[in-house]
């Protein structure tokens, strides 16, 4: 397996991990561990798209890490907003 291939499949991993926690219930989809294990496996699998030049994968996993870091900003300012009320 070329680095790329490991790239490729911890970030598929993490993805899948979010999926089967959400899935059963562990975690919400507004959670920062399943908002962060997403992001992270997004931007791994992008990243292992874009090397080996492999358009709508790149483009997938961009827009997947883009939505996934907006909704993970969002949660935190929500936390800090919360926290700063107290």
């Amino acid at each position: 397996m070329s680095a790329t291939d490991y790239i490729g499949a911890i970030g598929v991993g993490l993805l899948v991990l979010a999926y089967l926690l959400s899935t059963l219930k562990v975690v919400t989809q507004q959670n920062q561990f399943y908002l962060i294990l997403n992001l992270i496996g997004a931007a791994l699998a992008c990243l292992a798209a874009a090397l080996i030049d492999y358009w709508p994968f790149i483009i997938l996993e961009g827009v997947w890490a883009i939505v996934s870091f907006v909704a993970l900003v969002r949660v935190l300012n929500k936390k800090s907003t919360t926290n700063s009320a107290q």
